[in-house]
């Protein structure tokens, strides 16, 4: 973007939380109803950025920590290199390798009031019988320091407290993120019962949001264009049960970390050269598909545009949305999500839709009893017809990994093991929250999935939505590999949710259009 705009940097992911906050309350905070069910939503998404800022800055620090580390004993072993050799192999010219007539540029924090050089220190042939000495003192054992040097001179790698408040702020950032989704859950699992929902448009008309809407997206893309991928496997948190071929794809971030791109350039330069064009490409559409999505459904089942628009500048609005816009295992799914509730007037393509959403990340498997007891009236069939035949597809292509790692591949699709206890991130993390308590949390979440089968006893769109979403957001609590930042598999729900109008009377049996009847044959 620099190119197109001179002197233009990327805001650091802080200064864009604030920022969008308060673009966000001026944009749709309600002002002449402070008291209103909306403005506790939209401060209900706005308590979601403290989390995220504090685990992205616990996992800088610490790539930080580490880059520094790597530094410092490489520096160590330069300043060093005659340490551990008997004293028959200690020469002139490895205690000193440079010129005497150059001045030695010092890295230590001394006195810079004159230059100093070898010459001035102490004579090169006096050199030798000082380092055996030396040695001859220490036992020959531990590096040898030159005159007027000792360890405290080298810089010394970062100490524990260092780590230590890295990954408690991460962990810490993990709990807030985990605490506002409880929050978001809760709201959702009422939202049934909010029976008026008076029409509260944004501050703002629709060529303004447009506008906007339009200004973020290129901004948010020119990122992933000139974004440096790093390679699935190497970056934070690991994936868990998923799709084979998607991990595959690299990671391209989109936020102004120096050390992180430093830390993963090299392992991504190993891939193949063509899959991070494809990243790309796949990132630029997934997004985009999310926000037509989003504005379809305003349009075609709320009635509103300006309902639709509204949800995508707000979605973009996000500091997750700028951080989060190359994530693969992250937008993918959303956009196949939203997606299927754009299509729900056509069981069999919401059906092939929501199943390639749960066979890239598994987790969207738990809605089928959702939208199972939606559909169970009308168009029950071709829904799982869809989904079935997307599952078969994806498992199919697992093939071109070879046979031998078919079996493996499958059991990582669908999640065919018992659950995890190491190898955990997020909350669940080693030195953290015991992973014994994470069953518990599996088996009500599994409940509260099938729970939808029963309750509310009449589904209708407003139901899909909220259920949508509060089924996703129930899924990060037992996420083993960082839950709480999966939020594009639940953020575009919410939004929906807290804009839409009445819809009582979207049901499957009214708005599920019928398959054609085949032409009865002539007598």
């Amino acid at each position: 973007m620099s190119h197109l705009l001179h002197y233009y940097q990327r805001p650091e992911p802080a200064t864009w939380v604030f920022l969008s906050s308060f673009l966000l309350l001026g944009i749709y905070f309600v002002f002449h109803r402070f008291f209103s069910v909306r403005n506790l939503d939209i401060l209900l998404l706005l308590a979601l950025a403290p989390g995220l800022m504090m685990v992205y800055e616990g996992r800088r620090m610490q790539l930080a920590g580490q880059t520094e580390t790597i530094a410092t004993e490489e520096l160590a072993t330069q300043h060093s290199p005659i340490a551990g050799l008997p004293l028959a192999d200690a020469q002139p010219s490895r205690v000193h390798p440079v010129s005497i007539a150059q001045p030695v540029s010092i890295v230590h924090p001394v006195s810079t009031a004159q230059p100093v050089s070898i010459a001035q220190a102490a004579p090169q042939q006096q050199q030798p019988a000082a380092v055996a000495q030396r040695a001859a003192v220490s036992g020959g054992e531990g590096p040898v320091f030159l005159d007027n040097e000792s360890p405290s001179n080298y810089p010394q790698p970062s100490t524990s407290p260092n780590k230590w408040s890295a990954e408690g702020l991460e962990f810490a950032g993990f709990a807030a993120l985990l605490l506002a989704c409880l929050l978001l859950m809760i709201r959702m699992l009422i939202d049934p019962a909010l029976v008026r929902r008076p029409l509260l448009v944004p501050n703002l008309s629709i060529g303004g949001l447009s506008f906007i809407g339009g200004s973020l997206f290129l901004f948010l893309m020119a990122n992933v264009i000139t974004s440096t991928p790093r390679e699935q496997h190497e970056r934070g948190p690991r994936l868990g049960p998923g799709y084979a071929l998607l991990n595959m794809l690299p990671e391209l971030p989109t936020t102004p970390d120096k050390v992180a791109v430093e830390k993963f350039d090299g392992a991504a330069q190993s891939s193949a050269p063509w899959l991070p064009n494809v990243a790309r490409i796949l990132a630029i559409l997934s997004n985009l598909a999310i926000l037509l999505g989003i504005v379809g459904v305003g349009y075609w089942h709320f009635d509103n545009v300006k309902t639709g628009i509204g949800c995508a500048v707000m979605y973009l609005l996000l500091p997750y949305t700028a951080q989060m816009t190359g994530n693969l295992e992250h937008i993918v799914p959303a956009a196949l999500l939203v997606l299927a509730l754009l299509a729900y007037r056509q069981p069999v393509l919401s059906g092939i839709l929501l199943g390639l959403a749960a066979g890239l990340v598994y987790y969207p498997l738990f809605l089928l009893p959702l939208w199972i007891s939606f559909y169970w009236h009308r168009g029950l069939k071709r829904l799982l017809i869809g989904v079935s035949s997307s599952l078969v597809m994806l498992s199919g292509l697992l093939l071109l990994e070879g046979a031998e790692a078919f079996g493996d591949h499958l059991r990582w699709m669908y999640g065919m093991w018992l659950p995890r206890m190491d190898g955990l991130e997020g909350i669940w993390g080693p030195g953290r929250i015991p992973p014994d308590f994470r069953l518990p949390v599996l088996v009500a979440f599994i409940l509260l999935s099938c729970s939808f089968v029963f309750w509310p006893s009449r589904k209708n769109l407003g139901t899909l939505i909220c259920g949508t979403a509060a089924i996703m957001l129930a899924a990060q609590f037992w996420h083993g590999n960082g839950g709480g930042l999966f939020m594009a598999w639940f953020l575009p729900f919410v939004m929906l949710t807290i804009f839409r109008p009445n819809l009582d009377d979207r049901i499957a049996t009214h708005v599920v259009r019928l398959p054609r009847a085949k032409p009865k044959p002539a007598a």
